[in-house]
């Protein structure tokens, strides 16, 4: 049985100890990304925002990531070699952590 979940429904389901792991808009991109990626690839994720805040996280530009992974990864290029990133705008971007 399948339910689909809008992108407020999606936003909405993360519990409050776990509303702060990513900002609205994050969440918003998040969402984007996974609805695209079940279509791009025949599948279905099940609506589970705390696995989702295990998985992925949020960071306000390069310098915040580089704090947590280290100053050997010095542009966008190199993150994406590693890891999937989504894009929320010019400088905040989510990655699936590694």
């Amino acid at each position: 049985m399948k339910n689909t979940v809008t992108e407020y429904q999606f936003i909405d389901s993360f519990p409050n100890s776990y509303k702060d792991n990513f900002s609205y808009e994050g969440k918003k991109a998040l969402y984007e990304y996974l609805t695209q990626l079940e279509n791009d690839c025949d599948m279905e994720f099940e609506l589970d925002p705390i696995a989702f805040c295990c998985e992925y996280s949020e960071y306000e530009n390069l310098e915040e990531f580089q704090s947590n992974y280290g100053d050997k990864y010095e542009t966008m290029e190199d993150i994406e070699y590693c890891t999937q990133v989504i894009m929320i705008d010019d400088e905040s971007f989510i990655i699936q952590d590694f």
